[in-house]
């Protein structure tokens, strides 16, 4: 029995990392939706708040990011073992395309065909990232609260986009703030009801 379900764990694993791998069009970023589906979605193996964590943690880290996702989703189910499988199977079908069609891929580069195709599934890639994007931002709006949350998001974007920081420089900042955030928050609101009840009793007194 046992044997069966680990047996189904590595085929289910390998599956879906090997469908990231054949429609990640354009790299990490259009893979990350994909993952998102088969791990939370699909699989049920981990929940939003994980993979959002897991997110963090491989911007922050050097290498591919789709392939240190699906290294950490087959270590987590399965080992190193399943790690090994996770990676290979997310790799080997575009390695293979890759190698297959690089005799061609001067004629294949020209082709009003390929062309088309490119241009027909940007739009889906951007409507994907848009849909993840809303939905870790407001995960972020709700966990921080409204202020700090629509703060953070703003002070990403002008990091990212206009500043031009290194990702993962932003990230790490932003990790380190998650930390001692309700820290923060908590430290705060305890002034804020000192300073309340200071005045109250200077009220009452007077």
């Amino acid at each position: 029995m046992e044997t069966t379900t680990s047996t189904k764990a590595y085929g289910q694993l390998s599956w879906a990392m090997f469908k990231t791998g054949i429609f990640g069009f354009g790299g990490g970023p259009s893979v990350i939706p994909l993952i998102r589906h088969e791990a939370v979605t699909r699989y049920d193996w981990i929940n939003d708040e994980e993979f959002g964590e897991i997110l963090a943690l491989a911007n922050a880290l050097p290498g591919p990011i789709a392939t240190k996702m699906a290294a950490y989703l087959g270590y987590r189910l399965q080992g190193w073992l399943g790690a090994l499988a996770a990676v290979l199977a997310h790799i080997l079908p575009s390695a293979i395309a890759m190698i297959a069609l690089l005799s061609a891929v001067q004629i294949l580069s020209g082709s009003a065909v390929v062309q088309g195709m490119i241009a027909a599934v940007i739009p889906v890639i951007a409507v994907m990232l848009g849909v993840m994007a809303y939905e870790f931002g407001n995960r972020a709006v709700k966990g921080l609260g409204w202020v700090a949350g629509l703060i953070s998001c703003a002070l990403a974007f002008l990091l990212l986009q206009v500043v031009n920081i290194q990702d993962a420089v932003v990230i790490a900042a932003f990790l380190l703030y998650g930390t001692m955030h309700f820290k923060a928050a908590a430290w705060v609101k305890k002034r804020r009801n000192n300073r309340r009840d200071k005045g109250n009793n200077t009220s009452a007194s007077a």
